[in-house]
Parts: structure tokens; sequence; C-alpha cells
């Protein structure tokens, strides 16, 4: 199985070498291909042609989930999710779910915390059916109560169901303390009380506040012609009527900053140790050059030829250990994971913050590891494409959570990223900055090795000390020959599936 799992890594890496070669020789970049207008009534049609395949994906993305959720309301978007596709003011038609059946439509939804997407998947000639059927579920539901009733036992069950993964423990445990003001705003789950006494009405608050058009985008990918379904959108979704801005009307509060730093230990039945370190990072909206340079330093980091791979894989400490910032505009995280033997746990710790201390020096990455993520960054975006199912929800997430003025220069300003963007990056949100550290661990394992909160206090960057000023070294520093193969893919920002 090793030697199954060490050729398959040797695969991807040659394949990932060839890819960088590709890109590097021709200038090809993954600059956006999409087509996109706004109808009257402001909802946004996006359009991805790709005829590899006689499909078509149609999605609606909505700017709804956690981030609109007061305490009393958590868990709601994702309710309503699960409501989408059930019975409408034209779906109790006869023949109307045998046509959809006969189409071969693959429907499902996700809720996240900046947008919940609704998507089908069916045959090309079968366009203008799923169209009207998102438009049926998106302007017509009727929240049957009976239907309701049922939905509410499968979200608590679907709730329950994460209860048995222990690691859903550790994250509560850091979101309660990164978000310690406002935590149903970063819970696209949700509230399983809340959920339990939710009513159609409550359900109509949500229709009416964020299920308008002007807060609404159309997604299509596949084998069609844009002009075709531009012409189709304004014929089946034209009519819809505009609403208030929800966001005028009650802003989203923003996520104060850290005052200090926290610590948690969660006590599981697990037999290693999972170490998190959370910071709060940049919004798109209000520092969009920082979330590209988030973007890149996560991927320099996470090579297997990185300082910081070398200093806790190479060395034994951790079986396993990453960087990542996720791409939000109310707040977006930076977090660090590791998993280490119990025994190792105290060290692995230090280790980890000598590394976050040394995240801004000068000499912590080369040119060319920085010029090597910028274009993995470039390749995993190509890749991303390849199916346009699932490109769509890519665009989507998007769309909501930084927009598409943003995502159509991702690419291009991940290529402007300079070493002088990554250290005030480094040393705007993470070093000598506040930040909670979780370790999850068995109760057994805890007492066996003494670990306490307070070997969780410990670090090198003291919160507040003044970043020191690093002068550029007159010659770049050279990679080490460590033997190891190129980098392996990691996806650093994408959307993750519920």
């Amino acid at each position: 199985m090793k030697q199954k799992l060490r050729s398959a890594v040797k695969v991807m890496t040659v394949l990932l070498l060839l890819a960088v070669l590709s890109v590097s020789s021709t200038s090809v970049s993954a600059k956006p291909q999409w087509q996109l207008i706004t109808l009257k009534n402001g909802m946004e049609v996006i359009v991805v042609e790709n005829r590899s395949v006689p499909l078509v994906t149609v999605e609606m993305g909505v700017k709804n989930g956690a981030y609109t959720e007061p305490p009393e309301y958590n868990g709601l978007s994702h309710l309503y999710e699960h409501m989408f596709f059930k019975s409408n003011e034209r779906s109790r038609a006869e023949g109307y779910n045998d046509r959809a059946a006969e189409l071969g439509m693959l429907s499902n939804a996700s809720t996240r915390e900046e947008v919940v997407n609704y998507y089908t998947t069916t045959v090309n000639y079968g366009l203008r059916e799923a169209m009207v059927l998102m438009r049926d579920a998106i302007r017509y539901p009727l929240f049957d109560k009976q239907e309701l009733d049922q939905e509410i036992v499968v979200v608590l069950d679907e709730l329950n169901q994460h209860l048995s993964n222990p690691f859903n423990y550790l994250f509560d445990a850091t979101n309660k303390r990164l978000w310690y003001k406002y935590p149903s705003r970063k819970r696209p789950g949700g509230d399983p009380e809340t959920v339990s006494k939710a009513t159609p009405e409550m359900m109509r608050t949500i229709q009416r506040k964020y299920y308008i058009p002007n807060n609404s985008a159309l997604v299509v990918a596949g084998d069609v012609n844009a002009q075709q379904v531009f012409k189709l959108a304004e014929e089946i979704f034209g009519d819809w009527p505009r609403g208030e801005d929800p966001f005028m009307k009650d802003p989203i509060p923003r996520h104060p900053p850290l005052p200090k730093d926290d610590v948690v230990i969660v006590n599981q039945p697990v037999n290693s140790a999972t170490i998190q370190i959370s910071w709060l990072g940049p919004s798109t909206d209000l520092d969009a050059p920082a979330t590209y340079a988030a973007d890149v330093f996560s991927y320099i980091v996470n090579q297997p030829n990185s300082q910081f791979a070398r200093a806790l894989i190479d060395t034994g400490l951790t079986t396993g250990s990453g960087v990542n910032y996720y791409t939000q505009k109310n707040v977006g995280p930076i977090s660090i994971t590791a998993q280490t033997p119990p025994d190792k746990l105290k060290a692995a710790l230090k280790a980890i913050s000598a590394e976050v201390a040394k995240f801004d020096a000068p000499d912590y990455f080369t040119d060319e590891e920085l010029v090597s993520a910028k274009t993995l960054l470039d390749v995993s975006e190509m890749y991303g494409r390849e199916k346009p199912s699932e490109y769509a929800h890519t665009i989507s997430f998007w769309w909501a959570s930084s927009g598409l003025d943003y995502y159509a220069g991702y690419v291009e300003n991940l290529a402007k990223v300079s070493r002088t963007q990554l250290r005030q990056y480094v040393d705007k949100y993470i070093k000598n900055k506040p930040r909670v550290v979780a370790v999850m661990i068995s109760e057994a394992d805890q007492k066996r090795i003494g670990l306490t909160e307070q070997d969780l206090m410990y670090r090198v960057d003291p919160v507040g000390a003044a970043a020191e000023i690093k002068k550029e070294p007159t010659t770049r520093p050279q990679p080490k020959n460590t033997g190891k193969g190129a980098a392996t893919k990691k996806t650093v920002s994408k959307p993750k599936t519920k």
C-alpha cells in the first residue's frame, strides 16, 4: 500500500512538473473565460462554454449563508437549502417531475458561510427545462409544513452525524474563540435547537430578504451557446421583481480583532494529537492584495522542499503540517494544522512557533520557490476547469465572497505578488498577532504527557512586539537539493463542499 502511495505521488509530481514547464514556456495563464450580462432586475447571468461533453450545469448562487445569520436564525439558510427542491407552486403539475427524470437531471445544493448554491446537471437539450426548474424553485416555494418538519429531522440528523467526527469538536472549539462575538455567522451547519424551532414563516422571511434577483447569480456551464443562454435567462427570469438590497438595510457586522491569545484543549478518543493554530486574516473587500499574498505564501510553505516542511515533517516532529488561508469577504481565517504523536506534541508546538517567528525572514524561501508557487497556483486554477459542473461551483463561490472582478484578475494579481507583499502580509496578520491555539488529544494522553493550557500559550513571537525590519539579501539564497520531487498539488482557498 505504501509503495502504491509513493508511486501515485511520483506520478502527480511528474504531471505537475510537466504542467509547470508547459505554462512557463507558452505563457498560458488561467484567465477566466466566462461571458456575463446583468438583467434589468439585477440578476447576473454567467456562462462558461465547454463542449467537451454534451452536458450542461445550471446553478443558482444566492448571497445567503451563515454570515447573514444572527443566533436566532443560525442554521436556517441550511434548512432553506434542504427545502429548495421540495414542492413549489409549479412542480405539483402533472408530468413536471417526470420530465426532469426523463432528462436525467441530477440536482443538489450546499450551504457555506457566504453563499448558498443550487445546481442541476442534465443533457444539453435539457437547458430550458433546467432553467425553468431553477426559476420555479427559487420564485415559487410552498414551504409545506409537513415537508418542512420532515426536512428539520433530516438536517438535525445531519448535524448529529457530524458529532461522530472528533475533528468537529476541534473546529467548533476553535471557531467559538476565533469568532467570539458572532460565532453563528461562521457556522453554516447551524444550531440544532434553532433548526428544530423553524417555521414556514421564518423560511418566508429568508426568501423575501435574500432570494431576490439582485442578490442572485445564474451560472450556466457546459455544452451551451452563451447568447442562447442570455436570451433564455431574459425570457425565464426577466419578470422576477427586484428586491430591496438586504445588506443596505441590515449590514453584516464585522468580526472584531482578537484581543489576546486564546487556547483550548479538546479531549477526544484519538490516537494522535492534532494542533490547530488560527489567526484572523484579510477580507477581500478591505485588503484584497493581502488575500493574494496569503494564497502565494501558503503555497510556498506547503511544498515538500520548504523550510517549514523540513523543520516539521522531515524531522519527524509531525506526520503532516500545512498552512491555509480561506478566502472570505468578511474575514478569512488563517490556520496551521499539524498532526503528531502525543509524545512529540510539546516539541512540535515549540517548533511551529519557531517557524512562525521566521515567516518574514528574507531567506525563509528562495526566488525559485516564489516563482514555482505562483505557477502551481495558475496550474491549479486550470485543473479546476476540467469539469464544467465543478467549475460552476467555483464561480458562484467567488461571485459571492469576492466579486467576479476580483476573480477575473486573480491569477494576474498572484503573479504580481512580491517578497515585500508577502512580508507585509505575515507582519500584518500572523507574526506577533493574537491567535487561537487548539489541541485535540485523548484525555489519557494529556495526563500521561502532562499537557496544560500553559504549554499552548508558548510562542517565540510575543503579541504586540514590533516586527524587526530586515534588509533583503544582496544575493538570493539558492534552493537546497534534498532529493525530493516537485510540489504536490494542495488546495489553498478553494470552495469546500458540504
